[in-house]
Protein backbone atom coordinates (compact mmCIF):
# COMPACT_ATOMS: atom_id res chain seq x y z
CA UNK A 1 0.00 0.00 0.00
CA UNK A 2 1.14 3.57 -0.71
CA UNK A 3 0.26 6.67 1.11
CA UNK A 4 -2.09 9.46 -0.12
CA UNK A 5 1.14 11.82 -0.25
CA UNK A 6 3.03 9.43 -2.34
CA UNK A 7 0.09 8.66 -4.73
CA UNK A 8 0.09 13.12 -5.37
CA UNK A 9 3.83 13.00 -5.71
CA UNK A 10 3.51 10.29 -8.36
CA UNK A 11 0.78 12.39 -10.38
CA UNK A 12 2.51 15.73 -10.01
CA UNK A 13 5.71 13.75 -11.25
CA UNK A 14 3.38 12.98 -14.17
CA UNK A 15 1.55 15.77 -15.08
CA UNK A 16 4.91 17.46 -15.02
CA UNK A 17 6.76 15.12 -17.68
CA UNK A 18 3.54 14.51 -20.20
CA UNK A 19 3.61 18.97 -20.26
CA UNK A 20 7.43 18.81 -20.96
CA UNK A 21 6.67 16.47 -24.03
CA UNK A 22 3.46 18.53 -24.95
CA UNK A 23 6.18 21.49 -25.21
CA UNK A 24 8.85 19.74 -27.54
CA UNK A 25 6.30 18.33 -29.50
CA UNK A 26 4.70 21.41 -30.50
CA UNK A 27 8.43 23.10 -30.65
CA UNK A 28 9.50 19.89 -33.03
CA UNK A 29 6.12 21.08 -35.19
CA UNK A 30 6.90 24.47 -35.62
CA UNK A 31 10.35 23.92 -36.39
CA UNK A 32 9.31 21.21 -39.11
CA UNK A 33 7.07 24.15 -39.92
CA UNK A 34 9.55 26.21 -40.17
CA UNK A 35 11.82 24.08 -42.46
CA UNK A 36 8.75 23.24 -44.66
CA UNK A 37 8.25 27.17 -45.33
CA UNK A 38 12.08 27.90 -46.04
CA UNK A 39 12.32 24.64 -48.13
CA UNK A 40 9.19 26.10 -50.00
CA UNK A 41 10.42 29.34 -50.29
CA UNK A 42 13.87 28.16 -51.78
CA UNK A 43 12.01 26.71 -54.48
CA UNK A 44 9.72 30.06 -55.45
CA UNK A 45 13.37 31.71 -55.51
CA UNK A 46 14.63 28.75 -57.55
CA UNK A 47 11.82 29.35 -60.15
CA UNK A 48 8.61 30.95 -59.90
CA UNK A 49 9.56 34.70 -58.66
CA UNK A 50 11.26 34.17 -61.98
CA UNK A 51 7.91 33.89 -63.72
CA UNK A 52 6.54 35.98 -66.58
CA UNK A 53 9.50 38.39 -66.95
CA UNK A 54 9.91 41.11 -69.51
CA UNK A 55 12.86 40.54 -71.33
CA UNK A 56 14.59 43.07 -74.12
CA UNK A 57 16.51 41.77 -76.73
CA UNK A 58 18.98 45.18 -78.03
CA UNK A 59 20.24 44.53 -81.14
CA UNK A 60 22.72 46.47 -83.51
CA UNK A 61 21.16 44.75 -86.56
CA UNK A 62 19.01 41.88 -87.53
CA UNK A 63 20.58 40.35 -90.84
CA UNK A 64 20.67 37.44 -92.59
CA UNK A 65 19.55 33.78 -91.08
CA UNK A 66 22.15 33.38 -88.66
CA UNK A 67 20.21 36.44 -86.98
CA UNK A 68 16.95 35.00 -87.48
CA UNK A 69 18.00 31.28 -85.79
CA UNK A 70 19.61 33.09 -82.66
CA UNK A 71 16.80 35.37 -81.79
CA UNK A 72 14.81 32.03 -82.36
CA UNK A 73 17.04 30.38 -79.45
CA UNK A 74 16.47 33.61 -77.24
CA UNK A 75 12.70 33.19 -78.01
CA UNK A 76 12.64 29.69 -77.24
CA UNK A 77 14.42 30.13 -73.92
CA UNK A 78 12.74 32.82 -72.79
CA UNK A 79 9.14 31.60 -72.99
CA UNK A 80 10.33 28.31 -71.82
CA UNK A 81 11.23 30.24 -68.38
CA UNK A 82 7.37 32.06 -68.91
CA UNK A 83 9.10 35.38 -70.09
CA UNK A 84 7.55 37.95 -72.27
CA UNK A 85 10.25 39.07 -75.53
CA UNK A 86 10.63 42.36 -76.85
CA UNK A 87 12.94 42.38 -79.66
CA UNK A 88 14.46 46.07 -80.30
CA UNK A 89 16.54 46.05 -83.81
CA UNK A 90 18.78 49.24 -84.24
CA UNK A 91 19.26 48.26 -88.05
CA UNK A 92 22.95 48.97 -88.34
CA UNK A 93 22.55 52.19 -87.08
CA UNK A 94 24.57 52.40 -83.25
CA UNK A 95 23.01 55.61 -82.36
CA UNK A 96 18.86 54.09 -82.95
CA UNK A 97 20.89 50.94 -80.89
CA UNK A 98 22.17 53.25 -77.60
CA UNK A 99 18.46 54.82 -78.03
CA UNK A 100 17.29 51.81 -77.80
CA UNK A 101 18.96 50.37 -74.85
CA UNK A 102 17.77 53.29 -72.58
CA UNK A 103 14.35 52.93 -74.04
CA UNK A 104 14.48 49.52 -71.99
CA UNK A 105 15.84 51.15 -69.02
CA UNK A 106 13.57 53.57 -68.86
CA UNK A 107 10.85 51.29 -69.90
CA UNK A 108 12.46 49.02 -66.54
CA UNK A 109 12.45 45.48 -68.53
CA UNK A 110 13.53 42.46 -65.78
CA UNK A 111 16.44 41.84 -67.83
CA UNK A 112 18.38 43.32 -70.72
CA UNK A 113 20.02 41.15 -73.66
CA UNK A 114 22.57 42.87 -75.84
CA UNK A 115 23.82 41.69 -79.53
CA UNK A 116 26.58 43.19 -81.12
CA UNK A 117 27.07 46.69 -80.52
CA UNK A 118 30.18 49.24 -79.76
CA UNK A 119 32.08 50.54 -76.65
CA UNK A 120 30.50 54.21 -77.33
CA UNK A 121 26.80 53.13 -78.09
CA UNK A 122 26.46 50.84 -75.14
CA UNK A 123 28.64 51.81 -72.28
CA UNK A 124 26.28 54.70 -71.00
CA UNK A 125 23.14 52.47 -71.15
CA UNK A 126 24.82 49.43 -69.28
CA UNK A 127 25.40 51.27 -66.77
CA UNK A 128 22.43 53.39 -66.14
CA UNK A 129 20.95 49.29 -66.38
CA UNK A 130 23.13 48.33 -63.57
CA UNK A 131 22.50 51.18 -61.73
CA UNK A 132 18.58 50.69 -61.52
CA UNK A 133 19.77 46.84 -60.87
CA UNK A 134 18.64 45.01 -64.31
CA UNK A 135 20.93 42.68 -65.17
CA UNK A 136 22.43 42.53 -68.51
CA UNK A 137 23.97 39.66 -71.02
CA UNK A 138 25.83 40.63 -73.82
CA UNK A 139 26.86 38.46 -77.01
CA UNK A 140 29.58 40.00 -79.18
CA UNK A 141 29.69 43.36 -78.10
CA UNK A 142 32.08 45.76 -76.87
CA UNK A 143 31.15 46.22 -73.21
CA UNK A 144 33.70 45.83 -70.48
CA UNK A 145 31.68 46.77 -67.58
CA UNK A 146 32.36 44.53 -64.20
CA UNK A 147 28.80 41.96 -63.59
CA UNK A 148 27.74 42.33 -67.26
CA UNK A 149 28.74 39.03 -68.70
CA UNK A 150 29.97 39.01 -72.33
CA UNK A 151 29.13 35.65 -74.53
CA UNK A 152 32.02 35.45 -77.31
CA UNK A 153 32.11 32.57 -79.96
CA UNK A 154 35.53 32.00 -79.52
CA UNK A 155 36.37 34.46 -82.36
CA UNK A 156 40.03 33.41 -83.01
CA UNK A 157 39.72 29.75 -83.33
CA UNK A 158 37.37 29.75 -85.83
CA UNK A 159 39.02 32.52 -87.93
CA UNK A 160 42.22 29.81 -87.18
CA UNK A 161 40.06 27.10 -88.50
CA UNK A 162 38.84 28.50 -91.68
CA UNK A 163 42.50 29.74 -92.61
CA UNK A 164 44.22 26.88 -91.47
CA UNK A 165 41.88 24.57 -93.90
CA UNK A 166 42.28 27.19 -96.46
CA UNK A 167 46.15 26.84 -96.29
CA UNK A 168 46.53 23.37 -96.96
CA UNK A 169 44.48 23.40 -99.72
CA UNK A 170 46.18 25.69 -101.31
CA UNK A 171 49.81 24.05 -99.86
CA UNK A 172 50.84 27.22 -98.43
CA UNK A 173 50.80 29.27 -101.71
CA UNK A 174 48.09 31.48 -103.38
CA UNK A 175 46.48 34.79 -103.84
CA UNK A 176 43.42 35.01 -101.96
CA UNK A 177 40.59 37.45 -101.40
CA UNK A 178 39.26 38.97 -97.72
CA UNK A 179 35.92 40.16 -97.23
CA UNK A 180 35.88 41.82 -93.66
CA UNK A 181 34.42 44.53 -91.76
CA UNK A 182 35.28 46.73 -89.30
CA UNK A 183 34.00 48.46 -85.94
CA UNK A 184 32.42 44.79 -84.81
CA UNK A 185 33.65 42.95 -81.58
CA UNK A 186 34.04 39.58 -83.43
CA UNK A 187 35.03 40.68 -86.89
CA UNK A 188 38.03 43.03 -84.68
CA UNK A 189 38.75 39.52 -83.14
CA UNK A 190 39.05 37.55 -86.46
CA UNK A 191 40.78 39.74 -88.00
CA UNK A 192 43.64 39.03 -85.61
CA UNK A 193 44.17 35.64 -86.26
CA UNK A 194 43.90 36.93 -90.00
CA UNK A 195 46.97 38.51 -89.68
CA UNK A 196 48.86 36.03 -87.71
CA UNK A 197 47.82 33.71 -90.53
CA UNK A 198 49.31 35.93 -93.23
CA UNK A 199 52.71 36.50 -91.11
CA UNK A 200 53.01 32.89 -90.88
CA UNK A 201 52.45 32.14 -94.52
CA UNK A 202 54.06 34.36 -96.88
CA UNK A 203 53.32 32.24 -99.51
CA UNK A 204 49.67 33.60 -99.38
CA UNK A 205 49.30 37.16 -100.71
CA UNK A 206 46.16 38.95 -100.19
CA UNK A 207 45.12 40.13 -103.78
CA UNK A 208 42.11 42.48 -102.17
CA UNK A 209 40.15 43.43 -99.32
CA UNK A 210 36.27 44.50 -99.16
CA UNK A 211 33.31 44.27 -97.13
CA UNK A 212 30.53 46.34 -95.68
CA UNK A 213 27.13 45.41 -93.55
CA UNK A 214 24.09 46.80 -94.49
CA UNK A 215 20.55 45.71 -95.21
CA UNK A 216 21.58 43.63 -97.73
CA UNK A 217 25.22 42.22 -97.08
CA UNK A 218 24.71 39.05 -99.31
CA UNK A 219 23.60 40.60 -102.02
CA UNK A 220 25.72 44.24 -101.97
CA UNK A 221 28.97 41.22 -101.87
CA UNK A 222 27.82 39.46 -104.68
CA UNK A 223 27.86 42.80 -106.44
CA UNK A 224 31.05 44.02 -105.12
CA UNK A 225 32.71 40.22 -105.83
CA UNK A 226 31.50 39.74 -109.58
CA UNK A 227 33.36 43.33 -110.14
CA UNK A 228 36.06 42.00 -108.39
CA UNK A 229 36.23 38.90 -110.79
CA UNK A 230 36.02 40.88 -114.22
CA UNK A 231 39.20 42.37 -112.45
CA UNK A 232 41.26 39.58 -111.95
CA UNK A 233 41.03 37.13 -114.62
CA UNK A 234 40.71 33.53 -114.54
CA UNK A 235 43.66 31.99 -112.42
CA UNK A 236 44.49 34.89 -110.57
CA UNK A 237 42.39 34.83 -107.54
CA UNK A 238 42.69 31.49 -105.61
CA UNK A 239 40.67 31.67 -102.67
CA UNK A 240 37.97 33.71 -100.75
CA UNK A 241 37.98 33.98 -97.00
CA UNK A 242 34.96 35.40 -95.59
CA UNK A 243 34.49 36.79 -91.97
CA UNK A 244 30.63 36.56 -91.86
CA UNK A 245 28.26 33.77 -93.57
CA UNK A 246 26.85 36.70 -95.44
CA UNK A 247 29.80 37.91 -96.60
CA UNK A 248 30.40 33.99 -97.82
CA UNK A 249 26.88 34.04 -99.35
CA UNK A 250 27.18 36.68 -101.73
CA UNK A 251 31.14 35.86 -102.98
CA UNK A 252 29.75 32.10 -103.72
CA UNK A 253 26.90 33.11 -105.65
CA UNK A 254 29.31 35.49 -107.65
CA UNK A 255 31.80 32.82 -108.39
CA UNK A 256 29.20 30.38 -109.35
CA UNK A 257 27.81 32.55 -111.72
CA UNK A 258 30.70 34.03 -113.28
CA UNK A 259 31.24 30.08 -113.84
CA UNK A 260 35.02 29.99 -111.65
CA UNK A 261 35.48 26.77 -110.58
CA UNK A 262 39.09 27.48 -109.34
CA UNK A 263 37.95 29.41 -106.56
CA UNK A 264 37.00 28.37 -103.14
CA UNK A 265 35.07 30.25 -99.96
CA UNK A 266 36.21 29.34 -96.84
CA UNK A 267 33.61 31.37 -93.98
CA UNK A 268 32.31 31.92 -90.66
CA UNK A 269 29.04 31.06 -89.09
CA UNK A 270 26.66 28.11 -89.86
CA UNK A 271 22.67 28.21 -90.70
CA UNK A 272 20.50 26.03 -92.71
CA UNK A 273 21.13 28.27 -96.05
CA UNK A 274 24.43 27.97 -95.72
CA UNK A 275 25.07 23.96 -95.34
CA UNK A 276 22.89 24.06 -98.45
CA UNK A 277 25.19 25.84 -100.14
CA UNK A 278 28.65 24.00 -98.44
CA UNK A 279 26.96 20.61 -99.32
CA UNK A 280 26.44 21.42 -102.96
CA UNK A 281 29.10 20.13 -105.00
CA UNK A 282 29.00 22.97 -107.64
CA UNK A 283 29.35 25.58 -105.13
CA UNK A 284 32.70 27.14 -104.06
CA UNK A 285 31.88 27.46 -100.69
CA UNK A 286 33.47 24.76 -99.08
CA UNK A 287 34.31 24.84 -94.91
CA UNK A 288 33.19 27.00 -92.43
CA UNK A 289 33.71 27.51 -88.52
CA UNK A 290 30.64 28.50 -86.43
CA UNK A 291 28.48 28.02 -83.09
CA UNK A 292 25.00 27.14 -83.11
CA UNK A 293 23.28 30.54 -83.26
CA UNK A 294 19.79 28.75 -81.97
CA UNK A 295 21.87 27.56 -79.11
CA UNK A 296 24.28 31.07 -78.72
CA UNK A 297 20.56 32.64 -78.06
CA UNK A 298 19.93 29.84 -75.61
CA UNK A 299 22.81 29.96 -73.21
CA UNK A 300 22.54 33.84 -73.32
CA UNK A 301 19.28 33.88 -71.61
CA UNK A 302 20.15 30.99 -69.35
CA UNK A 303 23.54 33.54 -68.01
CA UNK A 304 20.67 36.19 -67.84
CA UNK A 305 18.04 34.19 -65.25
CA UNK A 306 21.22 33.26 -63.65
CA UNK A 307 21.67 36.77 -63.27
CA UNK A 308 18.30 37.50 -62.04
CA UNK A 309 18.86 34.48 -59.46
CA UNK A 310 21.33 35.91 -57.71
CA UNK A 311 23.67 33.49 -59.06
CA UNK A 312 27.96 34.04 -59.48
CA UNK A 313 28.58 34.42 -63.54
CA UNK A 314 32.00 34.90 -64.45
CA UNK A 315 32.54 38.30 -67.15
CA UNK A 316 33.91 36.49 -69.93
CA UNK A 317 32.29 33.23 -71.21
CA UNK A 318 33.39 31.50 -74.36
CA UNK A 319 31.32 29.47 -76.82
CA UNK A 320 33.54 26.81 -78.25
CA UNK A 321 33.12 26.62 -82.03
CA UNK A 322 33.06 23.46 -84.38
CA UNK A 323 34.69 23.37 -88.19
CA UNK A 324 32.67 21.88 -90.79
CA UNK A 325 34.31 20.89 -94.01
CA UNK A 326 32.08 19.61 -97.25
CA UNK A 327 34.51 16.55 -97.23
CA UNK A 328 32.71 15.68 -93.62
CA UNK A 329 29.46 16.16 -94.78
CA UNK A 330 26.57 12.98 -96.67
CA UNK A 331 25.01 13.16 -99.47
CA UNK A 332 21.64 13.69 -97.81
CA UNK A 333 20.79 16.96 -96.57
CA UNK A 334 22.08 18.56 -93.68
CA UNK A 335 20.73 20.96 -91.49
CA UNK A 336 21.75 22.62 -88.43
CA UNK A 337 19.33 19.88 -86.61
CA UNK A 338 21.05 16.86 -87.91
CA UNK A 339 24.57 18.17 -88.32
CA UNK A 340 25.64 16.32 -85.19
CA UNK A 341 25.54 13.24 -86.88
CA UNK A 342 28.39 14.27 -89.03
CA UNK A 343 30.18 16.78 -86.52
CA UNK A 344 30.17 15.33 -83.07
CA UNK A 345 30.79 18.51 -81.17
CA UNK A 346 27.77 20.28 -82.43
CA UNK A 347 25.25 18.48 -80.42
CA UNK A 348 22.42 20.47 -78.35
CA UNK A 349 24.31 22.92 -76.11
CA UNK A 350 23.70 22.70 -72.50
CA UNK A 351 26.06 25.26 -71.18
CA UNK A 352 24.66 27.78 -68.65
CA UNK A 353 22.08 25.60 -67.47
CA UNK A 354 21.20 25.10 -63.74
CA UNK A 355 19.37 22.38 -61.83
CA UNK A 356 16.75 25.30 -60.73
CA UNK A 357 15.58 25.75 -64.02
CA UNK A 358 13.55 22.78 -64.61
CA UNK A 359 10.90 23.88 -62.07
CA UNK A 360 10.80 27.60 -64.23
CA UNK A 361 10.37 25.43 -67.21
CA UNK A 362 7.79 23.05 -65.34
Amino acid sequence: MHSKKSVRTFTSIMILAISMMMVLAACGGNENQQANKESNEGAASSGHELADKRIALVMQQNLGTFSSQYIEGVREQVEAFGGELTVLDANTDLARMASNLDSAVTQRFDGILIDHGTAEALQQGVEKALEKEIPVVAFDAQVDVPGVPVLEQNDQKMAEATLNSLGEELEGKGNIVKIWVAGFAPMERRQESYAAFLEANPGINELASFGNATQNTALDTQAQMAALLKQYPEGEIDAVWAAWDEFAKGAARAIAEAGRTEIRVYGIDISDEDLQMIQDPSNPWVATAAVNPTDIGKVQVRYLYQKMHGDEVDDQIILNPVFVHRDMLSEEPVTTGNLSEYVEEWGNNDQGYKDWMKDLEQ
